[in-house]
């Protein structure tokens, strides 16, 4: 009998060496008892030469990728379980297609348990301010099933580049202090913060948009189960938002028949002015204000550019500078009135390189972008238009969540999460920049045919 002990619960780099070392050997899984903690002496003592020799050998990319998601569950057989897997490949690498068979069963289950759990913390950690001597922190508590703090850090870090934060779990604590990401011991509820004065903007902007047409109770409670509401201060709100949905819903329908009335009207200034205050990324420390988005609550189409130019940030308001005059002149062409359509930006803070008295425009990196984020998808979800027009790469990279290019997205629907349609098309400030008077003339036209064809598009919706 050999004992393995892997330096950590979701160590795969080890699992994967070690259990190619004992396949090499012919060690049956039987034989193979699988532990967590330092390695008190060498697994294969004499016969390390002779293994380290042996030949590898190949098993199929989806089995490598079954077993990245299996190491990080719960269950203490799963490095048994792939261990015995692995060797019926190796001598049988087709049987990882066999859906009827039971070993590979269990692991795809346990594997969509762990991403289960990666999703949930995703949706369901709720960052607190803290202050600290060197400035703000954002702490958050979280209570996996399964051990993915590990695995999910990325997202966060990309999610939250700009921010310094920190994850606390019963096993493991992950900090990011916008350069390094770290790693500490487990903690206890009682070490996170109970709340911040944040929150209360936020229970006036969830009860807002609470929408009890949409709300199905037992999808909401398969999907976010009560244990994680402790932790979200929305939640708080459900049960007198439920018992009051029948009245909520009537005076929903009344508001949605006023243009920027009623819940909706609420809802938005809330998000608002929670976004005066946003400090989600180093923006804010040399733009003038955030600059958030302006129009009809009830629109149905939504235009989002890159970022304010430096007249919009002296003036808080989107796209008042050179090129929200060549966006207007375009709409108009396009039969599109500016008042039926809600206009913001990717990015909520004026971004420049100060030269002399001139501050000219620079473009948003990834992480301002991803951190700014944020503000766009409430701004959606309280909205909800049927169409989006991304102005420019970045803005099409804000909605969609990846690099694309105009030319390779222009000129189709895109779908969206949330069930809307996006558009692609240039940016405004693009014409301006153009030398060529002729090739500017075309583009332009192209761009108010974009904007004709987005209009035209919600009447096929609503037809539809």
């Amino acid at each position: 009998m050999r004992v393995v002990r892997l330096p950590a619960e979701d160590d795969f780099d080890a699992w994967r060496a070690t259990a190619r070392a004992l396949a090499a050997a012919d060690v049956p899984a039987g034989q193979v008892i699988w532990q967590i903690g330092e390695q008190t002496a060498d697994l294969f003592g004499d016969d390390r030469a002779q293994l380290e020799a042996a030949a590898p050998f190949p098993v199929p990319r989806p089995f490598v990728e079954l077993a990245q998601s299996v190491v990080a569950h719960a269950d203490p057989e799963r490095f048994g379980l792939l261990y015995s897997m692995l060797l019926r490949l190796r001598d049988e690498p087709r049987l990882i297609g066999d859906r009827a068979d039971p070993l590979l069963r269990r692991l795809e289950d346990m594997a969509r348990a762990v991403r289960r759990d990666m999703h949930k913390m995703r949706a369901f950690v709720r960052f607190r301010e803290v202050a600290a001597a060197d400035g703000p922190r954002f702490v958050a508590w979280f209570e996996p099933d399964h051990h993915i703090v590990r695995m999910n850090a990325g997202f966060f870090v990309r999610r939250f580049a700009a921010m310094r934060w920190s994850i606390l779990t019963p096993d493991l604590s992950i900090h990011w202090d916008g350069e390094t990401l770290s790693e500490g011991p487990g903690a206890t509820k009682a070490d996170a913060p109970q709340g911040d004065p944040v929150e209360a903007v936020w229970r006036t902007y969830y009860s807002s948009i609470f929408n009890p047409a949409r709300l199905k109770i037992g999808a909401m409670l398969k999907e976010m189960p009560r244990r994680y509401w402790k932790n979200m201060p929305e939640t708080a709100l459900v049960p007198q938002l439920i018992a009051g949905a029948q009245a909520r819903e009537a005076n929903m329908v009344k508001a949605s028949r006023t243009r920027m009335g009623g819940n909706s009207m609420a809802a938005w200034e809330a998000l608002r002015d929670e976004a005066d205050g946003c400090t989600r990324c180093h923006l804010f420390k040399c733009a003038t204000q955030t600059v958030f988005g302006e129009g009809s609550v009830a629109a149905k189409l939504m235009l989002v550019g890159e970022q304010p130019g430096d007249q919009e940030d002296l003036a808080g308001k989107p796209f008042v500078g050179p090129a929200g005059q060549m966006l207007d002149r375009a709409l108009g062409e396009a039969g599109v009135s500016r008042d039926a359509v809600y206009v913001t930006n990717a990015v909520k803070h004026f971004k420049f390189e100060q030269r002399g008295k001139r501050r000219i425009h620079s473009k948003p990196n990834a992480s301002e972008i991803e951190a700014c984020r944020w503000w766009i998808d409430q701004e959606r979800m309280l909205i909800r238009p049927p169409v989006t027009v991304a102005l420019g790469a970045t803005a099409a990279r804000s909605l969609l969540g990846k690099v694309v290019t105009i030319s390779g997205a222009r000129g189709k629907p895109i779908p969206l999460v949330d069930g809307g349609e996006c558009w692609v098309t240039i940016h405004p400030s693009f014409l301006l920049r153009m030398p060529d008077k002729t090739k500017a003339d075309e583009e332009y036209g192209r761009f108010v045919q974009d904007l004709r064809v987005a209009h035209a598009r919600l009447g096929t919706l609503a037809a539809a």
